[in-house]
Formats: structure tokens, C-alpha cells, sequence
């Protein structure tokens, strides 16, 4: 079923979501400073191009104080607007029936968007 729904998400907007993402992690990859969190958008790509059947799980060592350093600068510049996108998202996908399952891979898109460091892809 999660092979399905992938190719129904590829198609229906997850190939924009996964080049967004994989384009903003390069060019951030260009900066010395910007590599961790380059990294990290390269991670919300994979889970952008096939989110159905991935978990998003927290890591055993998070990195601590760094972990919450990263994730309020993300946070500041530019995570809180990815995340209401894929809220907005949700909602709209939520209004049918058929797209409650892609508003609920809107919702771990938003959630790992919103803080990635200290958490990982299962």
C-alpha cells in the first residue's frame, strides 16, 4: 500500500516538494555554516519524495544543547513557514475523504520540518 501511495504523492505534487527541498539543501551544502542544516533538508527531501511508509523517530543521542541551538535557528529562519505550508496543505488535503492519508503525511512532513535536528528517518 506504501508503494502506491508514494507513487499517487510523486505524482500528485511530491516530485515539487522533493526538488524544493533537495535544491535548498545544496545551495545551503555551499556554506561551511550552512552544511547541517543542508543536510537536514536533504533528509526532509527523501521524506518529501516518499513519505508513506517512513517513520520519523527521534535520534538516541540528539546532540543536547547544540540539538536545541540548531533547532530554534531553523525555526527562526525558515522552519515555521515549511511548517505552516504543510499545515495549509493538510487542511486542504483533510477536506476529502480520498486525501486524509496525504494530509496526514503533510503533518510529519510539517512535524520534522518544524525542529529536524535530534530526530531521524526509520
Amino acid at each position: 500500500m506504501s508503494i502506491i501511495g508514494n507513487i499517487i504523492w510523486i505524482i500528485f505534487g511530491g516530485i515539487f516538494i522533493f526538488l524544493e527541498y533537495i535544491i535548498a539543501g545544496v545551495l545551503l551544502c555551499c556554506t561551511i555554516v550552512g552544511i547541517p542544516f543542508g543536510l537536514k533538508a536533504i533528509q526532509l527531501s527523501v521524506l518529501g519524495l516518499a513519505p508513506f511508509g517512513q517513520k520519523v523517530v527521534p535520534n538516541e543521542s540528539a546532540g543536547g544543547c547544540l540539538s536545541i541551538f540548531l533547532n530554534i535557528f531553523w525555526l527562526i529562519f525558515g522552519g515555521f513557514w515549511i511548517a505552516v505550508t504543510h499545515l495549509l496543505f493538510a487542511i486542504l488535503f483533510a477536506i476529502t475523504i480520498i486525501g486524509i492519508p496525504f494530509a496526514a503525511q503533510h503533518i510529519k512532513l510539517a512535524g520534522f520540518a518544524l525542529t529536524p535536528f535530534g530526530k531521524s528517518l526509520n
